[in-house]
């Protein structure tokens, strides 16, 4: 009798199938390992808010150990000036690359601006611009309606943004070794420079995505404008809240994505875990990061007009004297030179505020 007890248990028989209750404490346990693993990860960066709590200042408050404003950007001249043997050939083969792949704005191009300002002085009522005037709408005009890319198609820009990407690449690579010490050419740089392509357009993509609230503005922008919504007081108070809150998302994630370009141009840096770092280091600095970017932005434009202003007042003295130069592109080629050469500044920019905090993160 116990025999038979014993075959007809529920433990012993071969084909029984197992309680119910183990396969939820199986799932609870697969749950429950990902939490921890996600516990794990999450412990490793930095995260001054909690959810639901007060966040106090001395909880997120994070003391940046970094140049000032006007230091760095002083300390960026410095840098670029005294390596100007390599980076002068490299913003001048920059620009014959960005010559012979995209094209240079045309001369014609840039007479219809001239043009343009002088209807608009001839006509009646119409104050009298003087030469200084007529210099500045022209460098703003130029500049603001992206003369250096006007007339181009999509394989024109695809070459465009391909030449960007390769002097931020290049730019920061420089950066690197010189900040280190060593002594470098410009041929290994371009050589070597490239490695972390893929790399960076995946940051880049990530970018773009980040994008979305700021294009989401500009396209209900236009289409507000075009059916009179902004009319209305309070639709106008709505939509500029809206706007502001897209824009504010768009800046917030532009922030950290910035520095993200520049550590994933580090060695065996993989694009999420730059992304991530460079949250991490931007936690509670965004602020001090957007402030400098107000700054360089401040600067490229005080850098356009003290070197393109004497340009442009030389090129009309230059060819209301000799007829033979009417057809030479002298702004549209300086107009490129400094672009370029304010893009290595930019990138270089960055890179250095990037090495200022992950230094002081390494002490």
């Amino acid at each position: 009798m116990a025999k038979a007890n014993s075959k007809s248990s529920p433990k012993n028989h071969p084909h029984k199938k197992p309680r119910q209750g183990s396969v939820f404490a199986n799932v609870k346990q697969f749950f429950k390992r990902i939490h921890i693993k996600i516990r794990k990860t999450r412990s490793q960066h930095y995260h001054p808010h909690k959810s639901f709590r007060r966040s106090y200042r001395e909880d997120y408050l994070r003391v940046t150990k970094a140049p000032g404003i006007m230091e760095q950007i002083m300390a960026t001249f410095r840098m670029i000036f005294r390596h100007f043997k390599t980076f002068l050939p490299f913003v001048l083969l920059m620009v014959v690359s960005y010559i012979v792949l995209v094209g240079l704005m045309s001369e014609e191009f840039y007479r219809e601006y001239q043009d343009a300002i002088s209807e608009a002085e001839a006509s009646e009522g119409a104050a009298k611009f003087g030469v200084f005037a007529r210099a500045a709408l022209l460098l703003s005009s130029t500049v603001a309606t992206g003369g250096l890319d006007s007339g181009t198609d999509e394989v024109g820009r695809s070459f465009m943004f391909i030449l960007f990407l390769v002097m931020w690449l290049v730019t920061v690579y420089l950066v690197r070794h010189f900040m280190a010490g060593h002594k470098l050419k410009l041929r290994d740089a371009l050589y070597n420079a490239l490695a972390p392509l893929i790399s960076t357009l995946i940051v880049l993509i990530v970018v773009l995505i980040q994008a979305i609230p700021l294009m989401l503005v500009l396209i209900t922008y236009s289409a507000a404008v075009a059916t009179g919504f902004l009319a209305t007081p309070f639709y106008a108070l709505v939509y500029f809240i809206f706007a502001l809150t897209m824009l504010l998302i768009s800046v917030y994630c532009f922030s950290s994505s910035l520095i993200a370009l520049a550590a994933v141009t580090a060695p065996g840096v993989y694009p999420l875990a730059a992304l991530s770092s460079a949250s991490d280091l931007m936690m509670g600095r965004r602020i001090h990061f957007i402030a400098r970017l107000i700054a360089l932005l401040l600067t490229a434009v005080l850098v356009y007009i003290i070197v393109m202003m004497p340009v442009i007042l030389i090129d009309f003295w230059l060819k209301a004297s000799f007829d033979w130069l009417a057809n030479v592109p002298i702004v549209p080629f300086m107009l490129l030179t400094c672009t370029c050469f304010m893009f290595v500044y930019i990138a270089t920019f960055i890179y250095q505020y990037y090495r200022a905090l992950l230094d002081y993160q390494e002490k």
